[in-house]
């Protein structure tokens, strides 16, 4: 039976006692993501620029389980406001380039705290 160990991001942890992911075997899922600064602790206002910190931070997320976003097989995207959409189309065309080869992807609007307008969950297979 494989064996699950958690990750946890830096500047990023959630207020409730659970991580920021968890891996079992070649399974990444994360948490909530958001687009805040991990090194100033911030969350930008701007949408593109909180767009940007939130594929940076899916990225490190990446990384520090083992892979990088190419493994991301799944993404739900969770918008405070649907005006923001194109925010994050942006950003997920910049992380994801090739039409042809992207991971499959849900958005939906959601009650967000914090100043947060994008959250996102992962599933990704190493």
């Amino acid at each position: 039976m494989a064996k699950r160990t958690s990750i946890e991001m830096h500047g990023l942890a959630h207020g409730a006692p659970i991580p920021n992911g968890a891996k079992i075997g070649n399974m990444v899922f994360s948490s909530a993501i958001s687009g805040k600064n991990t090194e100033t602790g911030k969350v930008p206002e701007n949408p593109d620029e909180q767009a940007e910190v939130l594929f940076r931070n899916i990225h490190k997320f990446m990384e520090l389980a083992g892979g990088t976003p190419d493994n991301i097989a799944h993404m739900t995207v969770f918008l405070k406001d649907e005006k923001n959409r194109d925010s994050i189309n942006k950003a997920w065309i910049k992380m994801f380039p090739d039409e042809h080869n992207r991971p499959a992807r849900h958005a939906l609007t959601a009650e967000i705290r914090g100043g947060l307008l994008f959250q996102v969950e992962l599933i990704a297979v190493l």
